[in-house]
This record gives C-alpha cells, sequence and structure tokens, in this order.
C-alpha cells in the first residue's frame, strides 16, 4: 500500500562562511525531533506507524528547496512541515507546491529570528494562495534546548493527524450500494462533492450484486463457515416484536427468506458488501477475477429501504458489523458504511473514524428530552451530566457494537478503543452487551435482525455530521458531550416510547451558555439533519482543522476559541469573527481538488 506521508523540511540562513555552518546541528535536530515526535504518537488507520520523510539536506535556497520537492515527489508526501530556528530567506525556501498541506514550526528562541522567518514566510504563504499552518511555542527556549514544548507538539500532531487523514481518503472510493433511500436528501450522492472537497471517486453498485453473488456462492465458503458458527456463538436473540401478531397478507407474503435462514443470509451479506468494498483474493482462486478486485473502497453505505428491505432481510447485521471493531476474524478496521446509504453520514463517519481512530457509530438524532418532560413521563427529574436535559440517539436497528461502551481500558474505564487495542474480553462485552432483535414486519417485511444495546457507560464522545447548502457547498456541525448513563427508572419507560429492538444511546452536549449551544434543545433545534454520528474522544479540535484543510467550513461547534487551529491565512478574513473568516476563506480558496 501507498502510505500518505509527512514531509520534514529544515530550513536554514544560505549564508555560509560561519552563519549557516553554526546552524546546521540545531536546525537538523529540529527535523529529527519532529519526525521522531509523530512516528512515535500517531498511526495510519490500518494502525501503522506513520511515516515522515526528511529532506536530505538543510534547505537554504532554491536550488535545495527544489531538490527537497523531487524527492517528496516520489514518496507520496501530502504534507510538509517546514521547521527552522533561525532567519531564512522566505520565499527562497517555502513549500510552493500546491498539492501539498503545509505547517511551519518557528523556533521561539532569543539567539536567533526563529519567528521573524516565521512571520515572513507565512506572508508568502498568504500571498502566493498557499495557506500554511502556524507553529510557534508560547515561552522562549534556550538555543541549545533541543525538547519539542508540549504546545508546540500538540500542534505538531493534530496537522500530522488531519493531513494524513487527507492522504488517506485520496483516490479512493465511496461506495454506493444502491441508491436513495425514502427521500433523504444525504443519500442522493454529490459525486461533484466527494472529488471536488474529498479526493474521493464515486462508485454505485446495484443491489442486485448482492442477490447475484449468493445465488452464484461468489464468497469464501470457508470463511462464511466460520461466521455463521461464530454468528451463532455470539449473537443471541432478543425480542421479536412480531410474535403473536396478525399480519397483513402484504407482509406475510413478503418474506421470501424463511425465519430461520435470516442469520445465514446476513452473513453471506455482510461478507459480500465487504468484498464488494475491498475485494478478496479468495475469490480470484475461485475464478471471479473481476469480483476479487473490490472498489478500493474507503466507506460506503446500503440504501436497503425500501426496495429491498420489502422482500429481503435488511442490512442492520452487515452495518453494525462491518462499522465495527472486530468480526469473527477478531480485531478489524472499522468501515464506515451508512445505514440508508446516507452519504452524508457516511462522510462523516469517514471524518470521524479518520480522526479518533474508533468505531464510527451512525445515529438517528431522535427526541430532545428536557428535564420537565423526563420528570413528567417517568416521575424523576434527571441528574449528572444529564441534569439539563438529553438527546436520544437510536439508529434504526445498525449501529457499531463499540457504541455500547463495553470495552474497558486498563483503570477499568469503560471506553471506545481502536481496534488494535480490542482485547478478547473487550470483543466479548460488546456482544455480551447486544443481543440481536428480530426487525419489524411491518417496517422491514424482509424481515433480519436489528444490533440492539443501551450504552450504559457515561463516554466523552464528540457528535458530527456533514450537510450540504445549496450556495455554500459541504458545512461541518459538531458537538462535544459525552454519553450519559439513566437508571432504569428513567431510561426504560423512555426507551420503551420508540420502537425497543434498536441501540438507544443518551448523548448530552458541553453547552457554552450561548447561541446554538445555550441549551440541549438548541442544539437539537440547530441540528442540520435527521442523522448525526459519535465518535469516541472530544476530537472536535481535530476535526475543525481537517474541515479547514479540505475547505470545508464549521457551521456550528461548541469549541473554545483557543482550541481552534486553521491555516494563518484565515485570520486575513476577519480576526474578529473566526466562523465568517472561516466561511470566507473555504469559498476563497475553494474545495481541495479543483
Amino acid at each position: 500500500m501507498l502510505y500518505p506521508k509527512i514531509g520534514i523540511r529544515p530550513t536554514i540562513d544560505g549564508r555560509w562562511g560561519g552563519v549557516r555552518e553554526s546552524l546546521e546541528e540545531q536546525t537538523m535536530a529540529m527535523a529529527k525531533n519532529a519526525k521522531a515526535l509523530i512516528e512515535a504518537h500517531l498511526r495510519y488507520p490500518d494502525g501503522t506507524p506513520v511515516q515522515c520523510v526528511l529532506a536530505d539536506s538543510t534547505i537554504g535556497g532554491g536550488a535545495e528547496a527544489a531538490a527537497c520537492a523531487d524527492k517528496f515527489t516520489t514518496e507520496y508526501v501530502v504534507a510538509t512541515l517546514t521547521v527552522t530556528p533561525c532567519w531564512c530567506y522566505g520565499s527562497e525556501t517555502f513549500d510552493m507546491d500546491p498539492r501539498t498541506i503545509k505547517a511551519v514550526w518557528g523556533f521561539n528562541g532569543t539567539e536567533r529570528p526563529g519567528a521573524v522567518y516565521l512571520a515572513a514566510v507565512l506572508a508568502a504563504h498568504a500571498q502566493r494562495g498557499l495557506p500554511a499552518f502556524s507553529i510557534y511555542g508560547h515561552d522562549v527556549q534556550d538555543a541549545a534546548d533541543t525538547s519539542v514544548p508540549a504546545d508546540v507538539a500538540e500542534k505538531i500532531l493534530r496537522f500530522a493527524r488531519c493531513a494524513v487523514a487527507v492522504g488517506w481518503m485520496r483516490n479512493k472510493a465511496y461506495v454506493n450500494l444502491g441508491g436513495v433511500a425514502m427521500g433523504i436528501a444525504g443519500s442522493y450522492c454529490d459525486a461533484s462533492m466527494f472529488q471536488k472537497y474529498l479526493g474521493i471517486r464515486a462508485e454505485w453498485v446495484d443491489m442486485t450484486e448482492i442477490i447475484r453473488r449468493i445465488t452464484l456462492e461468489i464468497y469464501d465458503h470457508e470463511e462464511y463457515g466460520r461466521a455463521l458458527a461464530w454468528v451463532k456463538a455470539n449473537c443471541r436473540e432478543g425480542f421479536d416484536c412480531n410474535a403473536g401478531k396478525n399480519l397483513p397478507q402484504v407482509i406475510t407474503r413478503s418474506k421470501v427468506v424463511p425465519a430461520d435462514k435470516d442469520w445465514e443470509f446476513v452473513t453471506k451479506m455482510t461478507m459480500i458488501m465487504r468484498d464488494i468494498l475491498y475485494g478478496n483474493p479468495k475469490l480470484a482462486e475461485m475464478g471471479w477475477h473481476e469480483e476479487a478486485l473490490g472498489k478500493n473502497a474507503v466507506a460506503g453505505g446500503f440504501q436497503g429501504q425500501r426496495n429491498w428491505t420489502d422482500w429481503l432481510p435488511n442490512a442492520d447485521f452487515s452495518e453494525a458489523i462491518l462499522a465495527s471493531t472486530f468480526d469473527w476474524n477478531g480485531p478489524k478496521q472499522p468501515t464506515p458504511f451508512a445505514t440508508e446509504n446516507d452519504t452524508l453520514n457516511g462522510v462523516a463517519m469517514l471524518l470521524g473514524t479518520l480522526i479518533s481512530g474508533t468505531a464510527p457509530c451512525f445515529h438517528d438524532v431522535r427526541t430532545y428530552w428536557s428535564p420537565d418532560a423526563c420528570e413528567r413521563v417517568t416521575g424523576h427529574r434527571p441528574q449528572g451530566v444529564a441534569k439539563d436535559g438529553f438527546i436520544h440517539l437510536i439508529n434504526s436497528g445498525a449501529t457499531a457494537l463499540d457504541g455500547s461502551g463495553a470495552a474497558t481500558n486498563h483503570k477499568g474505564e469503560h471506553v471506545m478503543k481502536p481496534f488494535w487495542e480490542m482485547t478478547d474480553q473487550d470483543m466479548a462485552a460488546c456482544l455480551e452487551a447486544t443481543d440481536w432483535c428480530r426487525a419489524n414486519y411491518e417496517y422491514f417485511r424482509g424481515g433480519g435482525f436489528s444490533s440492539h444495546f443501551r450504552c450504559s457507560a457515561e463516554m466523552p464522545v464528540t457528535m458530527l455530521r456533514v450537510n450540504i447548502v445549496e450556495g455554500v457547498g459541504p458545512v461541518l456541525q459538531l458537538a462535544e458531550g459525552w454519553t450519559a448513563h439513566l437508571p432504569d427508572e428513567v431510561h426504560t419507560p423512555i426507551d420503551l416510547r420508540t420502537d425497543r429492538t434498536w441501540p438507544t444511546t443518551w448523548f448530552v452536549p458541553r453547552l457554552t451558555g450561548k447561541g446554538p449551544f445555550a441549551d440541549v434543545y438548541s442544539v437539537m433545534a440547530n441540528w442540520g439533519a435527521n442523522h448525526g454520528v459519535t465518535v469516541y474522544g472530544h476530537v472536535g479540535a481535530d476535526l475543525i482543522t481537517l474541515a479547514s484543510m479540505l475547505r470545508i467550513p464549521v457551521a456550528l461547534h461548541n469549541l473554545p476559541e483557543e482550541r481552534i487551529y486553521r491555516p494563518h491565512a484565515w485570520a486575513a478574513f476577519g480576526a474578529g469573527n473566526a466562523e465568517g473568516a472561516d466561511f470566507a476563506a473555504c469559498k476563497h480558496y475553494g474545495p481541495l481538488y479543483r
């Protein structure tokens, strides 16, 4: 695989005869320290350490800058970090490649004017239309101090993490299995948006392809045997809401897969969806060479409703397992895979999991519960993190099993983990926390099973969503907050008011006391669509940085101003109005891949 890399550019004062020579060791040490920091702390989505490429020499002028650029073009460098402790010739040493994302770290020291170079080169970047991120330590360091201050390290890692996410998406595909589900606007795949803002190819596969592969047995038969055995051993059935109902003929005639064959069908379906997205060399051994290639996917979605679910088992099991950090083969990279093929929620899943490394949990943003309404219905006023009200997040049957919060860290705290940290105990706990309820035949005539769990953990999470607004383009909204654990006497009567076969998460956003975060109701009222995504941790700052790299403005967030990190040139669009400047800068520079 061709991994996106961070290029490290050590720039230096080009004057030979004492000046340059005296700075060589310090300058190269800065570059090596930045490289070591990134490679020690960041991983690609597949779990391997992020790779950096170091220029062969310090860069004192245009010739060395060109040599560095030549090297980087052979290494799939998607972003460059220029570092220096001193004055350098800005327009001769800066990264002028329009294809790379850029940052500059100027050393805060009194012996040499690293800050002067930083300011000068950032002005050059802005003047040439090549925005760059500024990195400058808060406190003065001694010239001999080779450490990377905490505030500098935070910006370097945020820049590199987000740049790697940009590179990871580039030239991959979003795979639409089917088309638009039940008039959901986000299901209309905007191929131009995917191409121009994310560098992603949009592909479509008719849902009949799944039926073809099931009928012709185009799947790994050995793996299917193992997968079905795992499912039968670990996926216990839960509540059947169809029991005892006298269903009309239009429903009973539509169930073409017998109920006792549903597990076999949805297991095959899951394997086939994965193979369509990523390919499977085993299929080539079976003579199915085209199918073995896959679609080079980075994300996807399944239409399901209604052309599929009116007669075939739904994809709730498939969607939940694909998005989880494990399956019958053990820990695995989670796949951002959208219910109802809501492509814009699929983008949110993708951005969230690239930044957090954790499973993306798809939700319906269903209901706001005020403290008064909660007390009226349950007889109890919410306490703790939920005391000011909460939002009911409940997907129509498919959410990653990690969202149960059953995994634990070394302190015994309930968390969501990257797949490479998932243990056998974590996987078993997530499976134990989940039962699989038969789909409501009145909604899903073809049957299937929904991943049903209750998130009983209080965890930090970030909810996000991408929307498209006419005249603006894609916009991102996000809300940092927590999952809430409601006591049974509150949870149960509320949960039973809606579909009890679906997974429930109670979400509480962090309030700021103003605007859309004045209260929980305002967050619900300002949310841009019926769907949202949660990922583990408070990762809003990273998402804002990533959005600026992609030129996607952020329409709603609850982060304090000091956590917002965007290219230095954004301040030129209105330093006193960060949100307005973001919209203006994104419009001016346009999408990353024009």
